[in-house]
């Protein structure tokens, strides 16, 4: 809880004026810039049991989510799924006044009809120009012209402890407007290699995802993008995607429909102080190779299992998980120097990227791909199994296709697959590798404080 003294001194940071940049006035600011702000709402179709409930809600999904935390244990006879309506909701802002609108990847994702309604009380059907899971951006587009815009800023002249400011949806209030400090910048999250996150004190809650983040110069800093709670809701950290980030991926998007990063074709690990003590480093720093893949960029390039890279593109790489970033914005195709610390020495090398698959993003510490029925998973480490209460199981990080149908969402946890308990990625796709096409797989999930098993059914190999 902020002192009174630090609640002042937020509020004088939120109104004073300053010579460099003139910040505005917040309730100036939300004036000016708040109609360029938009509510979105989703529509999917989804596959649930009417008697899973007290009653019967079935095209509002929160509710849904208040009596499975409420009223836990069986809940009626159960009963043949049936396909449902289901409901989402986010926010977004406009950036070209032809109708050009973005939003994060996981509010339009898997819906099958998407609405935008703005300040003045219109409404519009919106098209899904594109969508990037990896940074979570998608752009969406309505029919109308003469739209009112927002003016884009430079993430990296933001400041710790600079107050910036939030429009969006929370729980579905629309326009509503919270205000806070940068509270870090750069930021790494577990799941998340491609960006670096620009952390806050903002209060962000369900519906402000795709939302602008504005610094005082009422210029769009970052979009909001998601919160590190261990209850569902904000607890004081939130994340925003930097506007420079997403910009990129725009760009892509609109030109071709999906976005082209650049491969290096290996698997690293951070350097401690150990590792660099034991390679002969002044400091920990750098990504070290842990392996090479074969036939990778990497490999045709001379880089080995031990280097470690230092500098990408004449860029310091000061932690392991600067470099996928790096990587990732550049160009397939171009060459690159790579500077690595081998044996002691210092060598330059050449690398001449290739094109990051589709199906396979590089981590950190491992390969994450897509298995079989549309699903990305992730290993817990103890400290998460000990968070959860668990001695297994597997995050969902990305869910699409069969997935998304059979009503597995990202967060939900894999305990077990036809009654087989799963703790490795290798072990799901193994059991899942023996369910025939046409045939459902019982998945054993945990989802909040419940578990559930949902029918996974497998439309192709």
């Amino acid at each position: 809880m902020r002192t009174a003294l630090a609640t002042l001194a937020l509020a004088f940071a939120l109104t004073a004026p300053a010579s460099a940049g003139e910040p505005i006035d917040v309730a100036d600011l939300v004036e000016k810039h708040g109609p360029a702000v938009v509510n979105i709402s989703t529509t999917k179709v989804v596959k649930r049991s009417p008697e899973s409930f007290p009653f019967v809600i079935p095209d509002e999904e929160e509710m849904q989510e208040f009596f499975r935390r409420f009223f836990p244990g069986p809940r009626g006879r159960g009963g043949p799924l049936q396909e449902m309506p289901a409901r989402g909701a986010g926010s977004g802002f406009i950036v070209s006044d032809d109708g050009y609108i973005l939003t994060n990847a996981h509010v339009v994702q898997g819906a099958d009809e998407v609405t935008v309604k703005l300040i003045d009380k219109r409404s519009f059907t919106a098209t899904v120009v594109g969508t990037d899971n990896r940074t979570d951006v998608a752009v969406i587009k309505i029919t109308a012209n003469d739209l009112p815009t927002l003016k884009l800023g430079d993430p990296g002249k933001l400041r710790v402890g600079e107050a910036v400011v939030a429009i969006g949806s929370p729980f579905g209030f629309e326009n509503s407007v919270t205000a806070g400090i940068v509270s870090a910048k750069g930021r790494s999250l577990p799941s998340e290699n491609y960006v670096p996150f620009i952390q806050t004190d903002v209060a962000i809650n369900p519906g402000n995802s795709g939302g602008p983040l504005f610094n005082l110069r009422g210029e769009v800093v970052g979009i909001n993008s998601q919160i590190y709670s261990r209850n569902g809701g904000y607890q004081g950290v939130s994340f925003a995607i930097p506007i420079d980030v997403a910009m990129e991926v725009v760009n892509q998007l609109k030109s071709g429909g999906k976005v082209s990063r650049g491969w290096l074709g290996v698997v690293i690990q951070e350097v401690n102080g150990d590792l660099a003590e034991s390679f002969g480093l002044d400091r920990p720093r750098g990504a070290l190779i842990a392996e090479v893949l074969e036939d990778g960029p990497a490999a045709k390039s001379g880089l080995q299992v031990s280097d470690v890279i230092l500098k990408f593109n004449g860029r310091a790489v000061e932690n392991s998980s600067d470099l996928p970033r790096m990587v990732g914005m550049a160009k397939p195709g171009s060459k690159v120097p790579v500077e690595v610390w081998r044996k002691g020495k210092l060598q330059s090398i050449s690398v001449e990227l290739g094109e990051l698959p589709v199906e396979t993003q590089a981590s950190s510490k491992e390969m994450k791909s897509y298995s079989r029925g549309g699903l990305v998973l992730s290993e817990l480490n103890a400290d998460q199994l000990d968070e959860l209460k668990l001695d297994h199981g597997l995050l969902v990080e990305e869910a699409t296709g069969d997935a998304v149908r059979s009503g597995i969402r990202v967060g939900d946890i894999i305990l077990a697959v036809n009654n087989a308990e799963v703790s490795t990625v290798e072990a799901f796709r193994k059991v899942i590798a023996g369910v025939p096409t046409g045939k459902s797989a019982a998945i054993l999930i945990r989802r909040g404080d419940n578990s559930l098993y949902v029918p996974l059914k497998l439309s192709s190999d």
